[in-house]
Order: structure tokens, then C-alpha cells, then sequence
């Protein structure tokens, strides 16, 4: 069973992990030449609802990416507004461990590999073939590429291309996979009718600010400082992130420690912001021009079934940003093992796996299929951290931090470790 992914970021990565460790020869294409994607400039994991899906992952025997980020924290169970046990990871480790990690398992990973073509066969996918004109051939395919990107869509939605971490000048502009098998994607539209949504923090490089600031960070892993009334950029509704959407994020600037100083807005003018006591020397490390803006999202969402399986191509799973309005690593990585673990049962004739309603994951996978089919569903972004989806769980009984609780709900529904071999 061969088994070819295209787009490394989380929800790749975690397919990648998942098909490769029950058995299939897996391939990884990455557009550039880093794992990760956007998070490589993220960091908050465990966060409110996402602590719940994290321990549901890990009881499924799915859970081996975030057991492996669980080792790569700067700080464990901080609290942030709107935000409670939250934990960072390293973003300057990560993306090595995760490449040496898959490594391990047997995962062929291919970087500056931009699939650009494919060949079908009917409603079969037979290969992918690179920019470079290298041919993949698999039995089963997974789109993970994302919805962020291309260059045109931040200009033409955006504030322009902001030079950020997805570096499209540099490498090429994200080509959807399920696009080029023919699949009418869908779109995030906002309130206004506008479509997309842009990223919802940027980088600051901790050496720019001062030497208080930085201490803050290192010792507590949070630092919120108050900005003078006439200096105040409220850009909230923008946000994908709507879980950061809280009068707080307007009205301080909220830096999180994740190696460099996490800036919890999606841009913020440099001018205005060296201005704030503090940041007199304040200096962007991702985007570039984060005093302009950022990248745009949501642009290429695949209709799918609740086993990830991608409507209108019969051998094709996505998984991340590619199956819907799913904000953060956490949901990334958590689809990303479940369409990972669904490939490979395609590829052995077995039966599809539904994760069920009774567990958050479960119930996040069917409800954001369900409310992207109406126009008010596909104006809303869905996280285990906050937001719509963070409310739901709460209301039917999910959201807890009890990890007993957790093993002891996926143990009563028969599922402990049934991602964890074929």
C-alpha cells in the first residue's frame, strides 16, 4: 500500500505519522523546505477544548504527534485571556524533531516538491507530478495543502503579500490537490460578503524588545501590556482565529513565548506599536511586514464525508484547513491522523472509519460538514479552543481536563487504540 501526501504542515504530518506506522509506504510532498507550515510560527496547544481532543486523540491511539510536541514545551498549563492550561511548544525545535521523527518511521519526505499536476483514472487518482516534473504513483492520496495563499488571494483579499512564514515568492503558491482532481471547493465567506479570513497572530523577535518584557516571557510564558487609547488597532473581526476575538487582544498587546515573542493580532503598524512602552525597538520576524498585515485563509475547502474521504474522487482523504472552517494545530493534527488511519483501510478494502458524535473530535469532524453547507455556517470558524465549537462542547458535556474521564469515554464506546494498528 503506497500511500502519497501532498502538503506538510501538521495535518500532513500527523497522515504522514499514522499511515507510515501501520504499515503503508508513505511519501510526504512539501511545497517548501520545512515541515510544518504555519506551524512553524504557531505554538498553543492544549488550550481549553483543544486539552480534550488532545487526550481523545491520544486514548484512540492516534495521539503520537502530540505526545511527540508534548516533549518540546517552553511553558506548561499558562493561562492567557480567554484561555486556560495552555502549553507552547518551541517553535524553533519543533519543525526538526517532527522531520526526525517521521524520518524514523519510514517516511519518504520530498521538500521543494510543488505538485502542480496529476493524472486520474476515471474517479481515481494515479499520480501527482512535482513542478519539477518528478512523478508520484500511489494507491491512495491525501490532500493536507490548505486553504491559505496564494500570492493574488492576499493582494486581492488581503493587505498584499506580507512575506510571511508560507513564503509563496520563494517557493510557489499553495495548488490545491483536490482542486486539480476537479472538486468544487468551497469558501469562507465574512459577514460582509467578503471571502477569507487572515491569520490571527505574528512574530516579534524577542531580542527587540525589553529587557522587562523579556523576562516576563521567559519566567511566566505570557505577557499582556496595556496600549494607550490613541494607539489601540482593533482588527478582531479579520481574525480566522475568532477564539482571540475578545476586547482584551484590542486593547493590549498580548505576547506568548514560544522562542520568539507570539503577537496575539493578525498586524499591528510598527510605527504605532514602537510607540508602546517597551517596544521602542520592536522588530517583526513573521510576516516581514506584519506592520501591513498578514496571509489570507479559507480559500479552498474540499466537500468531504465524515471519514475524510473527499466527495467526487473516489481515493482521495484531506484532512486540516482542507475539511473545513478548522482553525489550529490541534484540529490539523487531529484530522490529520484520522485521514492518515482512513487511507490505509481504503487501500487494504476495509471499512471506513467514523469517529463517533459522543467524542469531541467526532463530533467537530460532522458538525463543521454539517454547517458548511448553509451561508451563515461558512461566515463562522471552528476550534477546541474558543469560538462556536469550544461553546457546543461545553453544552453536550465534553470539555473536560480529567485525562481518566477522557480514557474511560473512548474505552466505554470500544476505541481505545483503534488508530494504532490496522
Amino acid at each position: 500500500m503506497k500511500i502519497i501526501i501532498v502538503g506538510g504542515g501538521w495535518a500532513g504530518c500527523a497522515a504522514a505519522a499514522e499511515a507510515a506506522k501501520i504499515g503503508a509506504e508513505t511519501v510526504l510532498l512539501e511545497r517548501t523546505d520545512m515541515l510544518l507550515g504555519t506551524g512553524i510560527v504557531g505554538g498553543i496547544m492544549r488550550n481549553n477544548g483543544r486539552f480534550t481532543a488532545t487526550e481523545e486523540m491520544i486514548a484512540l491511539g492516534g495521539g503520537d504527534i502530540f505526545e511527540l510536541v508534548d516533549q518540546n514545551y517552553r511553558h506548561e498549563n499558562i493561562s492567557f485571556p480567554g484561555h486556560e492550561h495552555a502549553s507552547l511548544y518551541d517553535i524553533g525545535k519543533i519543525p526538526g524533531a517532527v522531520t526526525r521523527y517521521l524520518t524514523g518511521l519510514g517516511v519518504d519526505i520530498r521538500f521543494q516538491a510543488r505538485v502542480t499536476k496529476i493524472t486520474k483514472d476515471a474517479d481515481r487518482i494515479t499520480e501527482v507530478i512535482t513542478k519539477q516534473g518528478e512523478t508520484f504513483a500511489g494507491d491512495v492520496f491525501i490532500d493536507t495543502t490548505g486553504t491559505a495563499g496564494p500570492m493574488n488571494n492576499c493582494v486581492r483579499y488581503g493587505n498584499g503579500c506580507a512575506m510571511c512564514v508560507l513564503r509563496c515568492p520563494s517557493f510557489g503558491g499553495r495548488v490545491s490537490l483536490a482542486g486539480l482532481a476537479g472538486v468544487k471547493e468551497m469558501q469562507g465567506v465574512k459577514s460582509n460578503g467578503a471571502i477569507g479570513a487572515m491569520s490571527g497572530s505574528c512574530k516579534l523577535y524577542k531580542e527587540s524588545l525589553s529587557p522587562e518584557i523579556v523576562e516576563l516571557l521567559d519566567r511566566e510564558g505570557v505577557a499582556v501590556i496595556p496600549i494607550p487609547a490613541d494607539l489601540v488597532e482593533n482588527h478582531l473581526d479579520i481574525k480566522a482565529c475568532q477564539q482571540y476575538a475578545l476586547a482584551e487582544f484590542a486593547e493590549n498587546v498580548i505576547l506568548l513565548d514560544t522562542g520568539h515573542a507570539k503577537l496575539m493580532t493578525p498586524f499591528f503598524k510598527l510605527s504605532r506599536l514602537q510607540k508602546v512602552s517597551g517596544f521602542e525597538n520592536a522588530r517583526y520576524e513573521d510576516p516581514y511586514a506584519g506592520g501591513k498585515g498578514n496571509s489570507m485563509r479559507y480559500f479552498a475547502m474540499a466537500p468531504r464525508s465524515n471519514s475524510l474521504q473527499v466527495e467526487g474522487v473516489d481515493n482521495l482523504f484531506c484532512a486540516g484547513e482542507k475539511a473545513g472552517l478548522l482553525v489550529g494545530h490541534t484540529e490539523a493534527i487531529a484530522t490529520g491522523a484520522l485521514a492518515g488511519f482512513n487511507a490505509v483501510r481504503y487501500a487494504a478494502g476495509k471499512e471506513l472509519l467514523v469517529l463517533p458524535r459522543e467524542l469531541a473530535v467526532g463530533d467537530a469532524i460532522a458538525y463543521v460538514k454539517d454547517q458548511m453547507k448553509t451561508s451563515e455556517g461558512l461566515g463562522l470558524k471552528y476550534t477546541f479552543s474558543g469560538s462556536v465549537l469550544f461553546k457546543r462542547m461545553k453544552e453536550l458535556g465534553q470539555y473536560t481536563t480529567d485525562r481518566e474521564e477522557i480514557r474511560n469515554r473512548v474505552g466505554d464506546l470500544s476505541l481505545t487504540g483503534v488508530l494504532s494498528s490496522l
